[in-house]
């Protein structure tokens, strides 16, 4: 009898742990074309590149991301003509993206990930509506030398996991 309930019992808990993995979140290493940085995205990345303001100077920005069940994983680049604009940047940067989500700062610890090698960093982490709907916008906007990085998640306010803040914030490399 003992060993029927661990023949029937294994496969029970195999199946229950394989379908605790949600294949959703297909983690992958991704970069930018440039490669100016290595960031896990858990899924295929599209690239986009546009022209942004950014209080003052335009600049080209490219970016990479991904959608899963409507949660944006991306990151973003540019290059600013000297550090001190690169710096600047990232204020004007923080301010639109809570404008664009009519965001409220909320506390808490330091995002997951090394930020040694950045002249400077900007952190959020905020709570927004977009169409209705509530948001969490989780960032970390650095800037090394003249370059910028936006690295952030965006999406329904309970779909933005701690699990999911550590695995793409702590995988991000600047090259």
């Amino acid at each position: 009898m003992n060993q029927l309930r661990h023949t029937i019992l294994l496969p029970v808990l195999a199946t229950l742990t394989l379908g605790a993995c949600s294949p959703k979140y297909n983690w992958r290493e991704s970069s930018d074309n440039g490669a100016h940085f290595v960031v896990l995205l858990p899924g295929k990345p599209t690239s986009a590149t546009r022209t942004v303001d950014l209080d003052g100077p335009k600049v080209e920005m490219s970016m990479i991301a991904t959608e899963i069940d409507g949660t944006t994983f991306a990151v973003g680049t540019a290059e600013l003509a000297d550090n001190a604009a690169a710096s600047r940047a990232l204020d004007a940067m923080g301010t639109a993206l809570l404008n664009n989500i009519g965001g409220k700062a909320i506390d808490r610890a330091p995002l997951p990930g090394k930020t040694e090698g950045f002249s400077r960093t900007l952190e959020l982490d905020a709570q927004g509506m977009a169409r209705g709907r509530p948001l969490r916008l989780v960032a970390r906007l650095a800037s090394k030398d003249r370059r910028i990085y936006q690295v952030l998640i965006l999406g329904d306010q309970h779909a933005v996991t701690e699990e999911n803040i550590e695995t793409f914030f702590s995988s991000f490399k600047p090259i």
